[in-house]
């Protein structure tokens, strides 16, 4: 926080002495002691993509390709256009220096923060992944993030967390959860780290083996919930309602495959601090330029608030200018504080409206206030426009508590989406081009449903919230459609 810039400055000398021992350092003239801008100029920027060709050959056995060293192990995230999955390198430095320092350093800031906290006196419940063999070695292994993690734990670590091993690592979810609720229901959990979507499931089967009627019966000396991968604020309301605690305590983290990047500093705080040292040098694209193929990029000190940025990183795992697809926003520079706004492929925008994720959560968050609701998931794409008919957006919601009216929550979430964006707003009037959002009430698990039929239950797996595109919208609606005719 104090000496940001000279952190990261010692965090690129370290890679590039790195990156010189690998074969992609010596294809592109990495050499140690050369600057930040020679680097920019020499080395490429990479999507994963481009970098698939080196992880197809590590995940055969060749090494010092584009991480010096043994890599074995790969975090299976979702795929990309031409990829169901992609397998991000995962090596021992990204392990150790990264991740297991983030670890560190989250409980730090909560010891920081509430000194007279008793969550070591419990047990750590842990939402992780199923981790498989990797079909073309037999000393290679991929699987989520979360169970890789898991499954390299030092043992004073292992020794607080629950479920044991076999259980967290189980590949079918839906036997996973049940076995994992009757294993954690008697335990004295203080603490639980997962995706919320998933730890809903979990609670909600944990109090239907239990027959408690709230978390607090089951766990009372609960205090912390840290949570990442998707905007806390939609289920908010329905952890505080399945978990009436006055010690409770939720933190954010910001964390990937690829790499750990954000830990909330203050409790309430809605925005984290951008960690520097764990071996991640970051650099950033301004928004409106992210469609280019090599777009310039611009360092930790030049970034201003206020300004939606799409992350760049070169990595202690070998992704060297890795073009993340999230974007950010600073909310500080002095200490660097950032919020997590989308994905550069995850935004509607067929009409010039350029709806990002963070207006949608925020949109949605404030719908369901005024609307007296609540909402277990949901995704929005575009309705084109016709000959005769204006363009739209069609939102897919499965509602956990429904609204009074679907037509006054329209009506609100038109409103409030007009409030946050003013190209969306610019589009409504008149309905020029834009008319109002089409509202549709699924039947319950209609999304559990769709990411069962993808495989992609459980883990870090979520629902893509925007689309540039009706075809998830079509498959979703063709599903529910076959469910209810049967």
């Amino acid at each position: 926080m104090k000496y940001p810039n000279e952190v990261q400055s010692e965090v690129f000398d370290k890679l590039i002495t790195d990156c010189g021992k690998t074969e992609i350092g010596v294809k592109y003239g990495i050499e140690e002691g050369i600057s930040v801008r020679a680097f920019r100029e020499r080395m490429p920027l990479h999507t994963y993509d481009d970098l698939k060709p080196y992880v197809d050959r590590l995940k055969r056995g060749e090494q010092n390709i584009i991480w010096p060293g043994t890599v074995n192990w790969f975090a299976k995230s979702s795929g990309t256009t031409n990829d169901r999955s992609k397998f991000i390198p995962v090596s021992k430095e990204a392990l150790e220096d990264c991740h297991y320092k983030a670890g560190k350093d989250l409980l730090a800031v909560f010891n920081h923060n509430h000194p007279d906290n008793n969550i070591y006196n419990g047990k750590s419940l842990v939402l992780g992944g199923s981790s498989q063999i990797n079909e073309f070695r037999k000393d290679s292994y991929y699987g989520d993030l979360s169970a890789i993690i898991i499954n390299n734990l030092p043992f004073w670590v292992e020794f607080r967390r629950v479920p044991e091993r076999q259980i967290a690592l189980m590949e079918k979810w839906e036997d996973k959860i049940d076995v994992m609720a009757r294993s954690v229901m008697n335990e004295d959990v203080t603490n639980i780290a997962g995706v919320p979507s998933w730890t809903l499931v979990l609670l909600r089967k944990v109090l239907e083996f239990s027959g408690k009627n709230n978390i607090s019966e089951v766990w009372p000396n609960l205090e912390l919930y840290l949570h990442g991968g998707v905007n806390f604020e939609p289920y908010e309301n329905q952890f505080a309602q399945l978990i009436d605690l006055p010690a409770m305590q939720y933190y954010q983290t910001y964390n990937a495959s690829e790499g750990f990047f954000g830990i909330q500093e203050g409790s309430g705080a809605d925005d984290m601090l951008l960690m520097l040292d764990y071996g991640i040098f970051y650099e950033f694209i301004e928004i409106d330029h992210s469609e280019e193929e090599q777009p310039d990029t611009i360092l930790l000190e030049e970034v201003r608030c206020g300004v939606h940025y799409e992350m760049v990183i070169t990595t202690n795992g070998g992704l060297w200018r890795y073009r993340l697809g999230d974007t950010v926003m600073f909310t500080s520079t002095s200490p660097y504080k950032i919020r997590v706004t989308g994905r550069t492929k995850h935004f509607i925008n067929a009409f010039g409206e350029e709806l990002i994720i963070d207006n949608a959560e925020k949109a949605i968050s404030e719908t369901m206030k005024v609307c007296n609701c609540s909402i277990a998931d949901y995704t929005a794409g575009p309705v084109y426009m016709g000959p005769s008919s204006h363009g739209a957006h069609e939102w897919l919601i499965e509602f956990q508590t429904q609204p009074e009216s679907i037509e006054l929550f329209t009506k609100v979430l038109d409103g409030e989406l007009r409030k946050l964006n003013s190209d969306y707003d610019a589009k409504r009037t008149g309905n020029l081009t834009l008319g109002m959002p089409v509202v549709k009430s699924m039947p319950s698990k209609t999304f559990y449903n769709w990411l069962k039929i993808k495989d992609k239950l459980g883990g870090q797996h979520k629902m893509p919230r925007l689309s540039n595109h009706r075809k998830l919208i079509e498959e979703i609606l063709e599903m529910t459609k076959e469910v209810l005719v049967k």
